[in-house]
């Protein structure tokens, strides 16, 4: 029987706190190591190769995967870059906005939380938004499990997003076991971020990753288990 409502939230924000409190004693130097790793270990996946449309999140001053050299890898690769911006009007809404390159990345201001966000506009023209064919998406999260579950920061931004994001029904032409129906939920994590041997606290409006992507490796979910 799944907890109710309120119970759900306390269990989540006990976690929360505990997880956060071990991130937060990480060194600079140590997550700057993890995030090497992890950042190798996305470049090389074939599914990283063959996407062309990337949304990833700009990455908070610390206490988790820095994704600035992701970043920076995807534009250089030449793929389509794009990353969150919090609605100012609709509390809990996020939306998905192109970045054109360095240049206009470095003149992001910071947000909510220290995290850069793109204007609304672009070379006087309005910034182009996420479209229905994003081919990978990078979320965040305060831990993952190996059953592939999400704790997010309790804003709700993610699940939101996620579940009104109109999935493409094109299938990616990719390798194997890393053949997804839709662009998949790829999950980045420090390795204090994994849970071994315990489930994070969710229901059924919290998503699931495809794949979580840490410093050790990665992580894939059956085929027969995606949405």
């Amino acid at each position: 029987m799944a907890a109710p409502l309120a119970t759900l939230k306390a269990i989540k924000s006990t976690v929360r706190k505990r997880i956060s409190s071990t991130l937060h004693s990480l060194t600079q130097d140590e997550i700057k190591q993890q995030t090497e790793q992890v950042t190798a270990n996305l470049l090389r996946q074939p599914f990283f190769h063959q996407s062309r449309t990337v949304a990833c999140y700009l990455s908070m001053p610390g206490g988790e995967v820095d994704t600035a050299p992701l970043v920076d890898a995807v534009l250089q690769s030449g793929k389509t870059l794009f990353v969150p911006r919090m609605d100012p009007l609709l509390k809990g809404r996020m939306d998905f906005l192109r970045v054109y390159g360095q240049d206009d990345l470095a003149t992001f201001p910071a947000g909510l939380w220290g995290i850069r966000e793109p204007g609304e506009c672009y070379q006087g023209g309005r910034r182009q938004s996420d479209s229905d064919n994003l081919d990978l998406i990078l979320v965040p999260a305060v831990a993952f499990d190996h059953s592939f579950g999400r704790l997010g920061h309790g804003k709700g931004y993610y699940d939101r997003f996620l579940t009104q994001y109109k999935a493409t029904t094109r299938n990616m032409p990719l390798l194997g076991k890393f053949s997804f129906r839709h662009g998949p939920r790829i999950g980045l994590a420090l390795q204090e971020q994994i849970l071994e041997g315990e489930d994070v606290p969710t229901n059924e409006l919290d998503w699931r990753m495809d794949v979580i992507v840490g410093p050790n490796g990665i992580i894939h979910r059956p085929v027969a288990e995606r949405r």
